[in-house]
């Protein structure tokens, strides 16, 4: 006959056992009942793979090649360049294409590239399909949002160039010096014809001592003959993948800063903030060009170096709003009823700061592009992309004869810049529920 005593007993209501609240271990209850959904399987399954596929390519490229090693400073470590990154052929479907890993129908995958695709894929998995799956809500923000219309107007045009940028620059190619082919102006527009190259004089109208544009070149060339308008298709992508790559970076390294310490406080808050100010202190444009001159500058290195080093800012406002979210009433119950620490952050503090968030990202992103522009002017930007920096770069020794060689870049430039601040504004005041009714 068994013994039964040491069975715990269950309640007549859900099956839990009897026993005084703080006696029950509600996590365990909790992480035995919480299956993941498909979709968060899915997401798993996508960073691990994307996880294998950057690690890989930086192995690949800069440990078994020991490209990064023998660039600074000669440095080498022994045995490693003893290694041939080419046994990764023996993988089905993959090969090495000058030190980089080829995949299968997507070719070769830059290391830029590969923060951009996670960038994109973490917008549609945190925003894109959240808003999908809940369309009350979906409904009340664009309700709200519409209120400005100089943020609908745009948003219309930010996503035009979004769309564009990475469509465009995926069916044209990169853009190109032409020989002979320099300062053709714009569709329409009629200049002196000995501001244009020979072979430009032959391809364009050019009568009675002038040549007007065609629509062959729509923005008009360069001064080394690039088309102009395929350079601003390419920095649509160039301007956005490194604005919100960036600032995806420095969020999550913002947010993970400002809450914890904020949750934890005492010495977790101490040190995290005393680094803080540390960080500050030290400029990113000149680990940049630390950087730039020891291995070459890159977008891939341009955004670490913006994402890991500029977030202190963004942690100090978030560390503000969520000072005072901390004494709120449902904080100390979802303490008091056991949550852990990371449920507590997750589920209310992050939510609670959303404003703050949405105002340090409207703010970022542009100067962000900003940065990227203003390096890329200085010829410090990545060499093998081509950006509106480095267009407006090219053309400003030119302003009196071939005035649209920087202007037509540096208008994109300005607009969505100015674009993303108007579109932070009125998404800070739809998503705050403390803005609700306000007028």
């Amino acid at each position: 006959m068994t013994d039964d005593s040491s069975r715990p007993e269950t309640a007549t209501d859900g099956g839990l056992p009897d026993g005084r609240f703080e006696e029950i271990d509600w996590q365990e209850i909790d992480s035995t009942e919480y299956t993941r959904s498909v979709k968060s399987k899915v997401w798993a399954v996508v960073l691990g793979l994307w996880a294998v596929g950057l690690t890989a390519n930086l192995f690949v490229r800069y440990v078994m090649a020991g490209e990064l090693f023998h660039e600074i400073g000669g440095i080498s470590i022994p045995g490693v360049a003893a290694l041939d990154p080419t046994w990764i052929e023996a993988v089905p479907g993959i090969a090495v294409e000058g030190g980089w890993i080829e995949f299968p129908l997507i070719g070769v995958v830059a290391l830029h590239d590969w923060l951009w695709s996670i960038t994109l894929v973490g917008m549609a998995y945190y925003i894109v399909i959240p808003l999908y799956e809940k369309p009350r809500m979906r409904q009340y923000y664009w309700r709200e949002f519409r209120k400005n219309k100089a943020a609908v107007i745009s948003g219309m045009f930010l996503i035009v160039i979004f769309l564009v940028g990475i469509v465009g620059s995926r069916v044209t190619d990169q853009p190109t010096e032409q020989a002979g082919l320099d300062n053709i102006p714009p569709v329409g527009v009629s200049i002196d014809s000995f501001v244009v190259g020979p072979s430009g004089r032959d391809e364009i109208n050019c009568d009675g001592g002038t040549c007007t544009g065609t629509w062959e070149y729509p923005f008009g060339t360069t001064t080394s003959g690039e088309d102009i308008l395929l350079g601003v298709i390419h920095g649509m992508e160039i301007s956005m993948m490194v604005g919100l790559t960036a600032t995806a970076l420095s969020v999550v390294i913002a947010a993970a800063v400002a809450l914890s310490a904020v949750y934890y406080g005492g010495w977790v808050d101490e040190i995290l903030f005393r680094w803080v100010d540390i960080q500050l202190t030290f400029p990113a444009f000149f680990l940049y060009l630390l950087l730039v001159y020891s291995i070459g500058g890159s977008l891939f290195i341009l955004i670490m170096i913006f994402g890991f080093i500029e977030w202190g800012g963004g942690a100090r406002l978030m560390r503000s709003e969520a000072l005072q979210r901390r004494e709120e009433p449902y904080i100390t119950a979802s303490k008091a009823a056991g949550a852990s620490p990371l449920w507590v952050i997750r589920r209310h503090l992050l939510p609670n700061i959303s404003n703050t968030v949405i105002t340090y990202v409207s703010l970022s992103i542009p100067a962000i592009i900003l940065a990227e522009a203003g390096l890329s002017f200085l010829g410090l930007g990545d060499p093998t992309t081509t950006s509106w920096g480095q267009l407006i770069s090219d053309g400003q020794s030119e302003l009196s004869r071939a005035w649209w060689i920087s202007t037509l870049p540096g208008f994109f430039l300005f607009f969505t810049v100015l674009a993303f601040n108007f579109v932070g504004d009125a998404l800070r005041d739809a998503i705050d529920p403390r803005h609700a009714g306000a007028e």
